[in-house]
């Protein structure tokens, strides 16, 4: 049984260990404990699920207790705990006291937090958060190769495909990890006119607010919020020349389906270990003359300057160029 519930890039990072697994382990039962909401990251591996609701029925001990008795009634012989948060860590405890073999990552908080406001072009690469999973795997006995990319064959939710599509990812869940919207809307207007399609994805609310205002701008710019959901959005994705991407959702999705990735970075760092999974390096956008930056691990923290130099500070015609680079 593996487990990891949150956050949705890093349970769309699992898929490739799990893989990896499966090809070396063809016999055995592979539990996946997440939300029900991100079974389509997982798509054409063999594995179960059970599925966890923190919000709800599992949000308090006595529901993880209750998760831990249908686990040992599935037969499960050992936990990797991939996230070791809380309510993963109770839910270890509980499989332990039954007698179950468990094991959980290591996530490496202490070398992150070293590497806090060291100039970025200094930062020597942390493991990546993949081979932590595939470790932690590891620990309980298992063999298996580090995972390799892997292009699924996937319909296309958007009809036949003529000419050369982007997709484009602006948001994040923290302003540290945000291209300027005033600036990504250049971006989106230059990649219209080089390319035959432009795809934003977006949440709701004022995203989807800018991703429809670009949409109304540009004729073959599409707002793709209310017309497909996560598992359209997957195949979408795998059917494009290259996606634009915030170190977000998106970057691990479009790694799931080997679909070249150019990745902005501002207040985080790729060589934290959270890369997308295979993207190639030169992919990547950010500015190495900072000495404040990565200053957060995941993006939570305000800029002490207030001007989130690290992002303004990209040129629009850099992530341009560099989609150009990568599709060729």
């Amino acid at each position: 049984m593996v487990i990891r519930s949150s956050a949705m890039g890093d349970v769309a990072m699992l898929p490739h260990a799990l893989r990896s697994l499966r090809k070396s382990n063809p016999e055995l039962k592979i539990t996946v404990v997440t939300r029900k909401l991100f079974a389509p990251f997982f798509a054409g591996i063999d594995l179960d699920f059970l599925y966890i609701d923190p919000k709800g029925a599992h949000k308090r001990p006595s529901g993880i207790w209750q998760l831990a008795r249908e686990a040992k009634r599935l037969g499960v012989d050992a936990v990797a705990d991939c996230h070791d948060v809380l309510r993963s860590q109770l839910f270890r405890l509980f499989m332990k006291l039954r007698g179950v073999r468990v094991e959980s990552i290591h996530k490496g908080r202490f070398a992150k937090w070293l590497r806090m406001g060291s100039n970025s072009e200094c930062i020597q690469p942390l493991k990546h958060s993949v081979i932590r999973y595939c470790d932690t795997i590891r620990r309980l006995g298992f063999e298996f190769d580090d995972p390799s990319t892997f292009k699924p064959e996937l319909p296309n939710p958007m009809g036949e495909k003529q000419g050369r599509w982007v997709g484009v990812a602006p948001f994040s869940a923290h302003k540290g990890k945000i291209y300027p919207p005033e600036l990504m809307a250049q971006v989106i207007e230059s990649l219209s006119k080089r390319y035959d399609r432009v795809f934003v994805h977006s949440g709701g609310g004022t995203e989807l607010q800018f991703a429809q205002a670009q949409e109304a701008r540009h004729e073959n710019v599409t707002a793709l919020n209310g017309r497909l959901d996560l598992k359209g959005e997957l195949e979408l994705i795998s059917h494009l020349d290259c996606v634009v991407s915030m170190d977000s959702l998106v970057m691990h999705m479009a790694s799931l389906v080997d679909t070249p990735v150019v990745s902005v970075w501002g207040a985080t760092h790729p060589k934290m270990g959270f890369l997308g999974y295979g993207c190639n390096p030169d992919g990547v956008v950010q500015r190495d003359d900072l000495n404040c930056r990565p200053c957060s691990v995941y993006g939570k923290k305000a800029c002490k300057y207030q001007d989130y130099r690290c992002m303004t500070g990209i040129r629009p015609e850099e992530i341009v160029e560099r989609v150009a680079k990568l599709i060729g």
